[in-house]
């Protein structure tokens, strides 16, 4: 059974929202659900992801939302967060990451912290059993993935394309495949660019996938309330774990 991550933005429209939201995409398909973090510059993301960023931090979003949200959720569904450094970094990591353990948070994703940089946590991430998710991209080296692959935890988030994430880009990944799992048995996950349409041709030779605007692009919809919201993201979730699975 091939894996469905799910990331949505944390706060937005409002936090009991996003609780709300998270546990109805657990019950229909999502085996990991990411929690974005607000930032106001989310460099690797596209223009839809940016834009909830955006609206969030204009609703007032805080840190201590993230905790709160992360409380109710992470002991009913696999969660994550997603964000970029300065937002963990403020909340000084040696005291953020034994609290993510406690609230039942199974690992970061931090995209603009290259591999060299993220050894210097190393042991404060293993010392607490939290994955601090790997990258790899098509512009990597071999000897690169290796590298990067060799101890990576959890999952190995397989950017499918050089971009940001929600293009529809398409590119032959099969090669790019080949070179990581020739050194490592720890799953594969492609993110960049999956949706329903896109999901089933992705994941071949994958592990599972990673999606994000897809589901963030029905929380902008104004003409959808709450409820609505929710039931279409759980559809989505339901026919994309059902595509990656035929």
């Amino acid at each position: 059974m091939k894996n469905l991550v799910a990331y949505i933005t944390s706060g937005y429209p409002e936090k009991s929202f996003t609780v709300d939201l998270g546990l109805s995409l657990a019950q229909n398909g999502v085996d990991t659900l990411e929690l974005g973090v607000p930032f106001s510059d989310p460099v690797a993301d596209g223009p839809l992801i940016e834009k909830a960023n955006h609206k969030s931090l204009e609703l007032g979003f805080k840190f201590q939302d993230l905790l709160e949200i992360s409380k109710e959720i992470s002991p009913k569904v696999d969660t994550l967060w997603m964000g970029y450094f300065n937002s963990f970094y403020q909340q000084n990591m040696k005291k953020l990451i034994p609290l993510a353990k406690k609230l039942g948070v199974n690992g970061l994703i931090i995209p603009d912290v290259p591999y060299e940089e993220s050894l210097a946590y190393k042991n404060l991430f293993a010392n607490n059993n939290i994955a601090n998710i790997s990258f790899v991209a098509p512009t990597d080296s071999e000897a690169r993935i290796q590298t990067v692959v060799s101890e990576a935890q959890k999952f190995i988030y397989m950017v499918a394309y050089t971009g940001i994430t929600g293009s529809g880009t398409a590119e032959d990944l099969q090669p790019f495949l080949t070179s990581i799992k020739k050194y490592t048995q720890t799953p594969v996950y492609v993110g960049f660019g999956v949706n329903e349409k896109t999901a089933k041709e992705k994941v071949k030779g994958a592990d599972g996938v990673i999606v994000g605007s897809a589901f963030v692009n029905i929380l902008l919809n104004n003409d959808l309330n709450y409820t609505q919201k929710i039931t279409r993201c759980s559809e989505l979730a339901k026919i994309i774990k059902n595509e990656i699975n035929l």
